[in-house]
C-alpha cells in the first residue's frame, strides 16, 4: 500500500532513537521492564529503530556478577519476555546483554522485532586497559561470523557479520556494534557500511571522564561522515555502579557528519535522542562518491556479511518530521556557522579573482553596477581583491547604465557605493542607443507603443554588456560578471552579449539567498568598508530584486523578478536538493512544505528581518517547483553550457559544465514533472 504524501516514511526517512535508561544492577527483569517502557514510547513516536546501552539488561558495571548463572538465566528470560512483548510494537529494538555461547560469554547486541529474535551481534573488540577489564569475562566476537545462537527457547543468527534490512523501507539497513568497536582504527561498522548498512548503531557502556564526551562525538561524527551513514550512539547512565567510575548517559545521532540530535548528559531518568534519518541522502551520497564502493571492492567487505530481512509496516499516517530543516539550505541558521560560511564564500571569490587578474597581467576590472544585490556584492569582491593585490581601488572601472526603467533609487545607490568603495564611476545612458536599435528593428516601442517584450528587455541588457566589453578593450580591462548561481539555475540571464557573459564570473557559485548574508557579514565585520559604504549596502539590502528593464506600471510598481519567476527562497531550496542530492520532486515539495509552512516555526538565519519572514503552503510550493523544474531541466542548460569561468563556492555544487554539473542542452523536464504530478495530482499540471 502506498503511503500518504504527508508521511515521512514515504519520502525516504526512517525514525531512529538512541535511548538511555536507568538500570538496576544484576536485575534483568527490572531492566527489561525499563527497556519495554521506553520501547512503548518509541512505538507511539513511530520510531523504526531504537538502540539501548551496552549490557543494559544487567548493567555494564556488574563485574564478576556477570558469571553467575542466576543472572545469566535471568537475561535469557528477559530477552524471551521482550521478544513476546514486541509483537505489537513498531520499532526494532537493539538491546545490550551478556549471553552464553558454546564455552564463552559474549557482550552482545540483541536485535528484536515484532515477536522475533532477528539476530545477536557480539562485541568484536574488548578493552582491557586502564579502567577496563572486559576480557576477564567476555570473549571477543570478531571470529564468530556465520554462527547461530540459542537464547532460552529462541534461536537466531549470531556473529559480527549481521545486517538487518527492512523490505518495506527502501535503504534501511541496520548494523550494530558495541562501544570499543568504534574506537579502533577500522571499526566493524566501516565494513558494514561498505556492505550496505546505512544506519549504524553503537550500544555503549562507556564511563565518563573529563573530555571523553567530546571524544565520543568526534568518533561518531567522523564515522558517520566517512561511512556516509547515520550513526546512533547510546551510552549507559543512571543506576550503573559508581564504585570507581561515573556515567553520563550520552545519546546522539549523526548523519553524514552532521549532528541531528543529542540529549543532555547526566540525566535523572530515561532519555531518547530521536531523529528522522534521510536514507535517500545517504544512498545518493554513496552513488555520487564512487570511491566509497571502490573501497568495498578493494577490501571485499561485503563478502563476509549475512543479511536478515524484516518488515516494518510503517504507519499510514502523518507522523511529522523529527528533523531540523533549514528554510535556506545554503544559509545556516547557526550564527557561528553562518559567519564561517560567509567568510569562506567571500574569500573564495576574492582569491579566485586575485589569481585570475594576476595570471593575465593585472588588467583593470570593469564592472557594471546597478544598485542591486549581485553587482553590489561583486563590487565588494573586486574592491577587496584590489586591496590584496596592493593596487589602488581607483583602478576599478565601474559603470552605471540607466535604461528605460532604471529607478533613481538604484542608480543613486550604485553611484554612492562605487564612490564610497573608491572606484571610478561613470554613467552611460543606454536609452539613445537602445531607441535607435529598436527603431532599426521596427519594434513598436520606437513608435511610442508600450510594448515591453523580451526584445525590449534584451536590447537593454545586451547593450550594457556590449558597452562593458568594449570599455574593457579600450581601457585594458576585464569584465567582471555579476550573475549568481540562482540565476544560472533558472536561466535568468540574457544569453551571449548580456549578463550571461563576462571575462570572469565571481558570483557564479553563490546562490541569491546567500549573497545578502555575505553582504551583511561584510558590514558586521567591517571587511574593507567604512560607515558610508555600510549605509549604502543596507539600502541595497532593503531594495526589492528587479531587473529594471520594464517601466513601472500604472500602480507605480517596478518590475519584480520574483513576481515573474517565483520566490528565490523556494527556487534555492529546490536547487540545493536537486544539485546536491538529486532528490525526487515530491520529496523536495514535502521538505519545502515542512520548512516553509509556518513562518513562526523553526529558526531563521541571524540578521533576517522580522518583517520579511513569510510562509508558503503546499499549493504555492508545488506551483513554483513546477516553474523551477521546467526552467532548470528543460530550458536553462544551453546557457549554463556556455558560461565563463568562476569559482565554486558552495559544497552543494556549482553549475559549471567544467565542474559539478554536466547535462544536455536539449534536455526536458518530463520525468521530474510526471513524478511530481503522481504525488500531487490535484496541484500539478502534468502538461506544463
Amino acid at each position: 500500500m502506498s503511503l500518504p504524501f504527508e508521511s515521512a516514511y514515504r519520502h525516504g526517512f526512517a525514525r531512529v532513537a538512541a535511548c538511555t535508561i536507568p538500570v538496576a544492577i544484576a536485575d534483568p527483569s527490572a531492566n527489561a521492564h525499563a527497556v519495554l517502557a521506553t520501547a512503548r514510547e518509541c512505538d507511539a513516536d513511530a520510531v523504526a529503530v531504537a538502540v539501548f546501552p551496552e549490557l543494559c539488561l544487567t548493567g555494564y558495571s556488574i563485574d564478576d556478577l556477570v558469571l553467575q548463572d542466576a543472572v545469566l538465566d535471568g537475561v535469557e528470560r528477559a530477552i524471551e519476555a521482550l521478544v513476546a512483548a514486541s509483537v505489537d510494537l513498531f520499532p526494532m529494538l537493539v538491546v545490550g546483554a551478556p549471553l552464553r555461547h558454546r564455552n564463552r560469554l559474549y557482550n552482545c547486541a540483541v536485535v528484536i522485532h515484532r515477536g522475533e529474535l532477528l539476530g545477536v551481534a557480539p562485541k568484536s573488540y574488548l578493552p582491557t586497559y586502564r579502567e577496563f577489564y572486559e576480557r576477564r569475562w567476555y570473549a571477543p566476537g570478531d571470529d564468530q561470523a556465520g554462527q547461530d545462537i540459542r537464547v532460552g527457547a529462541l534461536e537466531a543468527p549470531f556473529g559480527p557479520d549481521l545486517l538487518f534490512e527492512a523490505l518495506d523501507v527502501p535503504g534501511l539497513v541496520v548494523h550494530a556494534e558495541i562501544c570499543e568497536d568504534v574506537w579502533v582504527p577500522i571499526p566493524p561498522s566501516s565494513h558494514a557500511a561498505l556492505a550496505g548498512a546505512t544506519v549504524l548503531l553503537n550500544l555503549s557502556g562507556s564511563p565518563i571522564t573529563i573530555a571523553r564526551a567530546e571524544d565520543r562525538k568526534d568518533l561518531v561524527q567522523s564515522q558517520s561522515l566517512r561511512c556516509l551513514a547515520a550513526y546512533a550512539y547510546a551510552a549507559a547512565g543512571m543506576g550503573e555502579s559508581t564504585n570507581d567510575l561515573s556515567w553520563d548517559g550520552q545519546t546522539m545521532i549523526y548523519e553524514g557528519g552532521t549532528l541531528l540530535v543529542e540529549t543532555e548528559r547526566f540525566p535523572d531518568g530515561p532519555r531518547r535522542s530521536v531523529a528522522d534519518v534521510d536514507l535517500d541522502r545517504l544512498r545518493q551520497d554513496r552513488l555520487r562518491q564512487g570511491t566509497f564502493d571502490d573501497n568495498r571492492r578493494a577490501t571485499a567487505s561485503d563478502a563476509a556479511f549475512r543479511t536478515v530481512h524484516f518488515e516494518l509496516d510503517p504507519p499510514q499516517t502523518d507522523v511529522g518530521l523529527r528533523r531540523t530543516l533549514d528554510r535556506f539550505p545554503f544559509v545556516p541558521d547557526d550564527p557561528a556557522r553562518l559567519a564561517q560560511d560567509c567568510y569562506e564564500a567571500f574569500n573564495i571569490q576574492v582569491s579566485g579573482l586575485v589569481q585570475r587578474m594576476s595570471a593575465i597581467g593585472g588588467p583593470k576590472p570593469v564592472i557594471g553596477v546597478s544598485g542591486g544585490l549581485d553587482s553590489t556584492h561583486a563590487l565588494l569582491v573586486v574592491a577587496r581583491a584590489m586591496d590584496r593585490m596592493g593596487r589602488p581601488r581607483s583602478d576599478i572601472l565601474a559603470y552605471t547604465m540607466p535604461g528605460f526603467a532604471t529607478s533613481e533609487h538604484t542608480k543613486s545607490n550604485a553611484i554612492a557605493l562605487a564612490e564610497s568603495v573608491g572606484a571610478s564611476i561613470e554613467t552611460i545612458d543606454i536609452r539613445p542607443l537602445a531607441t535607435e536599435m529598436l527603431e532599426r528593428l521596427g519594434h513598436p516601442f520606437a513608435d511610442g507603443e508600450p510594448v515591453h517584450d523580451i526584445t525590449f528587455e534584451n536590447v537593454q541588457a545586451g547593450l550594457r554588456t556590449d558597452y562593458l566589453f568594449r570599455l574593457a578593450n579600450h581601457h585594458g580591462g576585464m569584465v567582471i560578471g555579476t550573475s549568481d548561481l540562482s540565476e544560472l539555475a533558472l536561466g535568468w540571464a540574457t544569453y551571449g552579449v548580456g549578463d550571461h557573459m563576462s571575462h570572469y564570473a565571481v558570483n557564479a557559485g553563490v546562490p541569491k539567498t546567500l549573497i545578502q548574508h555575505v553582504i551583511r557579514w561584510v558590514i558586521s565585520h567591517r571587511e574593507g568598508v567604512d560607515e558610508r559604504e555600510i549605509a549604502v549596502l543596507q539600502s541595497v539590502l532593503d531594495t526589492e530584486i528587479s531587473p529594471e528593464l520594464v517601466p513601472a506600471g500604472q500602480d507605480g510598481r517596478m518590475q519584480s523578478t520574483e513576481d515573474r519567476i517565483g520566490p528565490y527562497a523556494l527556487h534555492d531550496f529546490a536547487l540545493f536538493h536537486v544539485l546536491r542530492y538529486g532528490f525526487r520532486p515530491s520529496k523536495i515539495a514535502y521538505l519545502a512544505s515542512q520548512a516553509w509552512g509556518d513562518a513562526d516555526a523553526g529558526a531563521w538565519p541571524p540578521g533576517f528581518p522580522d518583517e520579511d519572514r513569510y510562509a508558503y503552503d503546499l499549493p504555492a510550493v508545488a506551483k513554483w517547483l513546477q516553474v523551477f523544474l521546467q526552467r532548470y531541466f528543460a530550458f536553462a542548460q544551453f546557457k549554463r553550457s556556455a558560461i565563463p569561468n568562476g569559482p565554486k563556492v558552495s559544497p552543494a555544487g556549482s553549475l559549471s559544465p567544467r565542474g559539478d554539473w554536466r547535462a544536455p542542452s536539449d534536455g526536458n523536464a518530463t520525468a521530474w514533472l510526471a513524478e511530481l504530478h503522481a504525488a500531487l495530482p490535484d496541484l500539478v499540471d502534468p502538461a506544463r
